[in-house]
């Protein structure tokens, strides 16, 4: 099953968690990363006055279910000291599974695709460099989305 997993952080030398976690993202069991997104600078979505974000995307090609690959990406947010204190809160990494394949799931614990991926020009752009063409199980084109979604902020840094 294709995989595409949002990450994002704002805390304690973000681009440092988004690089590790990269290397970390294909060393999960029946895991393999594919492809990784460049990394972006964004405004932070959420409560008080936080950090900016460091932002990408990475393509799995994984053998988990759903759960198992969730419950893989959150022991990896909580080996990154990740908290959750409060909801759009600042975070030392932050993993959200995107789309997988051409699933809709609709659960308590997960919902695919990721319900806010069509607002968020942070997750739409860094998409985009993994498939441009890419076609959500809606059949909406990721780039009539990110024409409808100003970058708003959104900066690509310097690899």
């Amino acid at each position: 099953m294709l995989a595409y997993i949002g990450l994002g952080s704002n805390l304690d030398n973000p681009r440092a968690h988004v690089e590790q976690a990269f290397t970390e993202l294909g060393e999960i069991p029946n895991t393999q990363l594919v492809k990784r997104s460049k990394i972006y600078c964004s405004r932070a979505v959420g409560p008080g006055d936080q950090p900016d974000y460091i932002n990408a995307a990475a393509l799995l090609n994984t053998e988990l279910s759903p759960l198992e690959l969730l419950d893989a990406l959150q022991t990896l947010e909580h080996s990154h000291k990740r908290v959750r204190i409060e909801h759009w809160g600042p975070r030392t990494l932050d993993l959200d599974i995107l789309l997988l394949d051409d699933q809709i799931i609709t659960s308590e614990r997960l919902t695919v695709p990721h319900p806010y991926l069509a607002q968020r020009s942070f997750v739409l752009y860094p998409l985009a460099d993994l498939a441009p063409e890419l076609t959500l199980p809606d059949g909406k084109h990721l780039q009539e989305l990110m024409a409808q979604c100003p970058r708003d902020g959104l900066e690509e840094l310097n690899q």
